[in-house]
């Protein structure tokens, strides 16, 4: 399964820091970001305080974007807080603000101008994790971990990544649907399969549903999709050898094929959930 988004040090760096608050101010700040709570779990801390933070803590599924966002906007304004009062000079402010805005950034996420965004990960990729979230599927998880890894440094490798997520994306909602498939299939044919599957084809769409034409042309537009992913694969992506002077990509042509790989795979995937499996 996908692993903590936010690491166990840099949560308990923040808990120890709202320790020199008030219960309030906990409540305020959790719930106005809309974190979780979970009045039943007992921590194993020691406080008040501390046990407050765990509760929001232990309502949140670390590996999910969707909460995770919800915990960085806490962690954001605490900076924000901090930062202001370390600018009046006051020396405590300085030193906490230096020690919670460094184990965040060994995360992977960069504070600048009041706001905590992920450094070298991609959006898309975290809305396809969320999405395959609630399943054991091992590889899909690599994959995304691989992309989110290599887009920046390693751009032949996030794109072949890229086509071998929809691939698997695919693979594994025909085998849940039961529905047969050659191993050897390549991408367009795979997605054409699950299109069908999941009635996402243009002659599914009745003249009279609002918008018809536009949506059968963005359905249609999902096997070009596919295909360019193959093709870009094939050209620059890793998993065939290529002559010495072939130069690769950089890495915004990565975060094409990765955006684009993640939001179809995003789209099929809870098609397939929405569908019923």
């Amino acid at each position: 399964m996908a692993g903590d988004l936010i690491s166990k040090k840099a949560r308990t760096e923040l808990r120890e820091y709202f320790v020199g608050t008030s219960l309030r101010e906990i409540g305020t700040e959790f719930d106005s970001a809309d974190v979780p709570f979970d009045e039943n779990h007992v921590p194993n801390v020691s406080g008040q305080r501390r046990s407050l933070v765990e509760q929001y803590y232990h309502a949140v599924d670390w590996s999910r974007w969707a909460d995770v966002r919800k915990v960085l906007s806490v962690y954001e304004n605490v900076l924000a807080g901090l930062e202001d009062q370390a600018e009046n000079g006051q020396e405590w402010a300085n030193r906490s603000f230096a020690s919670l805005k460094k184990w965040i950034e060994r995360d992977g996420f960069k504070y600048e101008s009041g706001k905590l965004d992920p450094v070298g990960k991609h959006h898309a990729l975290e809305q396809i994790s969320d999405a395959v979230s609630a399943f054991d599927l091992p590889e899909l998880h690599r994959q995304i971990q691989r992309m989110q890894s290599a887009v920046e440094d390693d751009p032949g490798l996030a794109i072949g990544t890229a086509k071998e997520l929809v691939e698997s994306v695919c693979k594994t909602i025909l085998e849940q649907r039961q529905i047969p498939f050659a191993e050897d299939a390549d991408v367009g044919q795979l997605v054409k399969e699950v299109r069908k599957a999941l009635g996402l084809i243009t002659e599914s769409i009745p003249n009279s549903a609002k918008g018809a034409e536009s949506i059968r042309r963005l359905l249609s537009n999902l096997g070009n999709v596919a295909q360019g992913l193959g093709e870009l694969r094939n050209l620059y992506g890793t998993g065939h050898g290529k002559g010495g002077a072939v130069k690769g990509l950089g890495p915004r042509h990565a975060r094409l094929a990765v955006g684009t790989a993640a939001t179809l795979s995003t789209f099929l995937f809870e098609t397939h959930i929405e569908r019923g499996i």
